[in-house]
C-alpha cells in the first residue's frame, strides 16, 4: 500500500457546478461547508467560485472573488490550507493576498500571468493538464478517440508546456504539482487508462493530483448519474493511492477516508503476517 494520500475537499461557490451547483452559495452555506469539510478531514479546502464543467460560461474576476471571499476567509481564520480553483491572475493576485496557499489551475497555464502571480507570493501551483477553456470543450467525457495517440505520453508532454511556462515566470519546479485533469477534453476511455497508468508519471518528481470524484468518465461502466457515482468515485481513489497519487480532490470526504484507512490497516496486517511468516 502506498503512502496515505492528502484529502483536499471540494467547495464550489457556484450556482452551475455539475454535481454540487447551488448547494453552497452565499456566505452561510459556503462556511458552513467549509467547518464540514474540516470536521470531516480534510487537509486542504479548494474553494471555486467559476464552474468548469463543459460548456460552462466565464465568470468575470469580481465576480468569483465575491463568491470565494466569505469561505476563503472564515476557512483562513479555521486555520486551514486553502486552495482556490481559478484561472485568472486577478482573482489568484487576490485570494494569495489573503492568505490562499495554492492555485488551482485547470487550464494547464493558458495565462503565464498566473504563474507569475503564483510564484510572487511563494505559493503552490497545481498544473492540470487541458486543451483549451471549459468553454469550448464538447461535452461530458465527449473527445474523438483519435485526439490521443498514447494518452499518458501525450498529456505529459503537453504538462510539461505548462510546467516549463510556469518554471520560466519564476516559479520553482517543486512549487508545481501535476494533474492529468480527467475528463478535459477527454472520453471516459482517455479517462481511465490515465487513471489505469497514473504511476507512470510519477517521474515528474512532484505531488501527483487526482479529481475523479464524480465525474463523467465512471458512468462509463453503468451509466450512473453524478448522484450515484459514489462509489466509482471511492474505486478511483483507492486505484490512484496504490498508483503513487499525493492529492485526492473529493466532495466525499469522511467517506473517502474510511476506505483508505480501512485499506491501509488491512495492508498493514497483511504485511505483518508476511513479515511473521518470513521470520519463522
Amino acid at each position: 500500500m502506498s503512502a496515505q494520500p492528502r484529502l483536499m475537499g471540494i467547495l464550489n461557490v457556484t450556482p452551475d457546478s455539475f454535481f454540487d451547483g447551488g448547494r453552497h452559495e452565499g456566505a452561510s452555506a459556503s462556511c458552513a461547508r467549509v467547518d464540514a469539510l474540516l470536521a470531516e478531514g480534510a487537509d486542504f479546502i479548494d474553494i471555486g467560485g467559476e464552474s468548469t464543467r463543459p460548456g460552462a460560461p466565464a465568470v468575470p474576476a469580481a465576480v468569483q472573488i465575491e463568491r470565494i471571499e466569505p469561505a476563503l476567509r472564515h476557512a483562513l481564520a479555521r486555520g486551514a490550507t486553502v486552495s482556490v480553483d481559478t484561472a485568472a491572475p486577478e482573482v489568484a493576485e487576490h485570494v494569495l493576498r489573503l492568505g490562499a496557499q495554492i492555485i488551482n489551475d485547470v487550464s494547464c497555464l493558458a495565462n503565464p500571468e498566473l504563474a507569475r502571480v503564483t510564484a510572487a507570493y511563494r505559493a503552490t501551483l497545481i498544473l492540470m493538464h487541458a486543451r483549451g477553456s471549459m468553454t469550448e470543450m464538447p461535452g461530458f467525457s465527449q473527445y474523438p478517440e483519435h485526439g490521443y495517440q498514447d494518452v499518458v505520453e501525450d498529456v505529459r508532454r503537453e504538462w510539461r508546456r505548462g510546467r516549463d511556462r510556469a518554471i520560466t515566470a519564476g516559479l520553482a519546479r517543486d512549487q508545481i504539482w501535476f494533474d492529468p485533469g480527467l475528463g478535459f477534453n477527454k472520453n471516459a476511455k482517455h479517462s481511465l487508462a490515465l487513471l489505469a497508468r497514473l504511476d507512470e508519471f510519477s517521474s515528474e518528481g512532484v505531488p501527483i493530483v487526482l479529481g475523479a470524484s464524480r465525474k463523467s468518465f465512471i458512468a462509463d461502466v453503468d451509466g450512473a448519474s453524478p448522484a450515484d457515482r459514489l462509489g466509482g468515485s471511492i474505486a478511483a481513489c483507492l486505484l490512484a493511492t496504490n498508483l503513487g497519487a499525493s492529492v485526492l480532490r473529493v466532495h466525499d470526504v469522511q467517506i473517502t477516508r474510511q476506505a483508505l484507512l480501512l485499506t491501509a490497516a488491512v495492508a498493514n496486517l497483511r504485511s505483518a503476517a508476511v513479515s511473521g511468516v518470513s521470520g519463522v
